[in-house]
């Protein structure tokens, strides 16, 4: 799907503002966070099928067993991201489709960010170029590496779910950073939030969630 497919129809700018008055009655407080979910044309990152769908509150498959998350996930990781300040440099694990990083490119000077699967990293730079996203700075590789060579990171945003603190990735966190990430314990899954402080670090469990396993390697 290209640009010139906006703003018709279901992906109109009233569709998008629709879906932000949605979150803002699902708890969505950050008005920087709304006003970037407004902004980010969601249906440039879904198959042309599933456009028509792109703005309701619903995650949609990708492909390779992938999803792309719904909005409300997408806003409300951000906002823990955000945490009311302003972001210099920002690491996700997990490109997908490229939304989460679009909508993570608005708030913050730098993205990074990195997928295991090759295909879905071409797709997501298409995704990103076709979003005018100028400053995300994709990479094929394992998310459990993450980016030692840019680290320290503001925030560490991982969007698949792990079964433990992944240490290498905190090791890369600044110091008053935070890692948000989904993690499944006793069959549940859950965000999570830890800061980064001088001497240690603290840890809390957030919302309830639900995305597909982090796996390790590449494809």
């Amino acid at each position: 799907m290209t640009p010139s497919h906006s703003g018709i129809g279901m992906t109109s700018q009233r569709t998008r503002m629709r879906m932000v008055e949605r979150l803002r009655q699902q708890g969505i407080r950050d008005e920087i966070v709304l006003s970037v979910m407004g902004e980010v044309p969601r249906h440039l990152f879904v198959d042309e099928a599933l456009a028509s769908r792109a703005y309701d509150d619903v995650s949609l498959p990708i492909g390779f067993g992938q999803t792309i998350s719904n909005p409300h996930t997408v806003a409300r990781m951000t906002e823990l991201a955000r945490a009311g300040g302003d972001l210099n440099k920002v690491l996700e694990i997990g490109t997908g489709c490229g939304y989460q990083c679009a909508v993570l490119a608005r708030v913050a000077k730098t993205v990074h960010s990195v997928e295991r699967l090759v295909q879905l990293t071409a797709r997501a730079r298409r995704h990103l170029r076709d979003a005018r996203v100028l400053n995300a700075r994709l990479r094929h590789g394992d998310g459990h590496m993450g980016m030692p060579t840019e680290a320290p990171f503001d925030v560490i945003l991982m969007t698949a779910a792990t079964t433990h603190v992944p240490k290498l990735l905190l090791e890369q966190l600044a110091v008053g950073g935070r890692m948000i990430f989904p993690m499944s314990k006793g069959g549940e899954q859950h965000l999570w939030v830890i800061e980064r402080t001088a001497a240690s670090y603290t840890e809390k469990r957030m919302d309830a969630a639900k995305f597909v396993p982090l796996l390790p390697g590449t494809g």
